[in-house]
């Protein structure tokens, strides 16, 4: 019990993370922000919960064959879970360096237009 405690807070620090994090990106359209932030709790608290189903899943089986039929494709799909939460989050990563990259980029015409001011 202790220990999914322990996960849930660091899944808040993780979400506090991010949200300063989007803050720190101004060319991002509130909306934006706030829509990446869903994905990204969303995201984590798939990962979350499909880890403590599969550790209870897992913690509870026995070594026999019958047990390992009867709970492997179940453990099968919380890791399948948890994966396609991580997918989730890489897209989203790569959302973000997209949006940075455009932010840093340098625009020639804005340069010498700020120079002859």
């Amino acid at each position: 019990m202790q220990d999914l405690i322990e996960r849930l807070d660091k899944s808040k620090k993780k979400i506090e993370q991010f949200s300063e994090l989007l803050d720190s990106i101004e060319s991002v359209k509130d909306k934006k922000k706030a829509l990446w932030k869903e994905i990204y709790e969303n995201s984590i608290t798939d990962r979350e919960n499909a880890y403590v189903l599969f550790h209870e899943a897992y913690s509870s089986m026995t070594n026999t064959a019958a047990e390992h039929i009867s709970v492997g494709p179940i453990l099968n799909k919380y890791l399948e879970r948890m994966s396609k939460s991580n997918e989730q989050l890489l897209k989203l990563a790569d959302l973000i360096a997209k949006a940075e990259e455009q932010y840093s980029k340098i625009d020639p015409d804005d340069v010498f237009s700020k120079i002859k001011e």
